[in-house]
């Protein structure tokens, strides 16, 4: 029965929004989010233009599935979200979100190889410094500082 439900929402290609709703109505236990901050050689942070988020730049990231350990489904999602393999170092940080019933989590890593592929969920991928950064959501400029400052502290 589990598989057919799977099968079935992903034909459904339904709007992440709606996704959640149903997941949350259905989910008595908080969702666990996985989010990177994967810099490139330059120390320039990758960031995803998302089809569906209000603020359509953020990090990477999504939700893991059963028995999934979060460093692999990070992997795995910016994987299928952009073709981008990427290698996670530290956790960085996590948080719970009451009023949205998450936990998240949040790596820091490198790019290590993959080619860009737009996907269903996001259309473009770039790398930035933190002086040209699109309109980003304040928790993840707080993040991308934290993992800079961590970066510096470890002479990288």
């Amino acid at each position: 029965m589990k598989s057919l439900l799977t099968k079935l929402w992903k034909i459904l290609h339904l709007p992440k929004s709606l996704q959640l709703f149903i997941m949350r109505f259905f989910q008595d236990q908080f969702l666990v989010g996985v989010t990177g901050i994967i810099f490139n050689a330059k120390n320039e942070v990758l960031l995803f233009k998302h089809i569906y988020r209000a603020h359509s730049w953020s990090l990477p990231g999504g939700y893991l599935k059963a028995g999934e350990h979060p460093i692999e489904g990070l992997e795995r999602e910016i994987k299928e979200e952009s073709g981008l393999v990427v290698s996670l170092d530290d956790s960085l940080k996590t948080r719970t979100d009451r009023g949205s019933a998450r936990l998240d989590i949040c790596y820091t890593g490198v790019i290590i190889g993959g080619d860009f592929v737009p996907t269903h969920e996001v259309s473009e991928c770039g790398f930035f410094t933190i002086d040209n950064f699109p309109l980003l959501r304040k928790n993840q400029i707080f993040l991308i500082d934290q993992a800079l400052k961590q970066r510096l502290l470890n002479g990288i």
